[in-house]
C-alpha cells in the first residue's frame, strides 16, 4: 500500500510539474507584445487600415524596444517598393506583402503559430517571442547560397525577405516567377 501511495504522489508531482511548464509557455505566448499597425508611422495609411480591419497585430521580439517586423523593400522587382508585415491574428503569424504599397493584391505566406517561435531568453528561465523579418539584400542572398551544396539559384535581381528564428536559423523568401522560393538563410 505504501509503494502504491508513493507511486501516486510521484505521478501527481510529475504531472503538476509538466502542467506548470506548459502554463509558462502558454503565458509567454499570451504575453508576447503585439503592436497595432498604426504604431508604425512609415506604413501607408491604406495598409494600416487594411491590416487593422482584418485584426492584424505585429508581434515583437522579446526585449526589443524599437518597433519592428514591418519592412519596405524591392521584393518583386528592382525599382518597385513593396511593404512586408509580420501579421499575427489569434496568435498565428504570416508574412503579408503589399505589392507596390497596394492593398489590391496581397501575398500571404509562411504561416506559423507564434508559440513555435518562443524560446528561453535568459538564464533565469524567461521565455519570449523570437521571430523577425528583415530585408535580404542581393549580396546577402548570394553569400548564404555558397554553402548550400551547389543548389542552383534563380537569377537574383531584387531583394528577398529574411524570415528568422532569432539565434536559431533563418530562411530567405525570394519571389521568382510568381511564387515564393525558400532559400538558405543564416544558421
Amino acid at each position: 500500500m505504501k509503494i502504491l501511495m508513493l507511486t501516486f504522489i510521484i505521478s501527481v508531482s510529475v504531472l503538476s510539474s509538466r502542467l506548470h511548464a506548459q502554463d509558462k509557455w502558454q503565458n509567454a505566448d499570451e504575453a508576447t507584445v503585439r503592436l497595432k499597425p498604426s504604431a508604425f508611422s512609415r506604413l501607408p495609411k491604406s495598409i494600416v487600415s487594411y491590416l487593422e480591419t482584418r485584426g492584424c497585430t505585429v508581434p515583437q521580439i522579446s526585449g526589443e524596444t524599437t518597433p519592428h517586423n514591418v519592412i519596405r523593400g524591392e521584393f518583386a522587382q528592382s525599382g518597385q517598393f513593396d511593404w512586408a508585415v509580420l501579421c499575427s491574428r489569434q496568435r498565428v503569424s504570416a508574412i503579408w506583402v503589399f505589392w507596390n504599397g497596394s492593398t489590391k493584391a496581397v501575398a500571404r505566406f509562411a504561416e506559423a503559430n507564434d508559440k513555435h517561435y518562443l524560446q528561453t531568453t535568459s538564464e533565469g528561465g524567461g521565455i519570449g517571442f523570437s521571430r523577425a523579418i528583415d530585408v535580404a539584400a542581393k549580396d546577402y542572398i548570394f553569400k548564404q547560397q555558397r554553402g548550400d551544396n551547389g543548389k542552383k539559384l534563380p537569377p537574383i535581381k531584387h531583394q528577398g525577405i529574411s524570415d528568422a528564428f532569432i539565434e536559431k536559423a533563418s530562411t530567405v523568401r525570394y519571389f521568382y516567377r510568381g511564387r515564393w522560393l525558400q532559400l538558405q538563410g543564416a544558421d
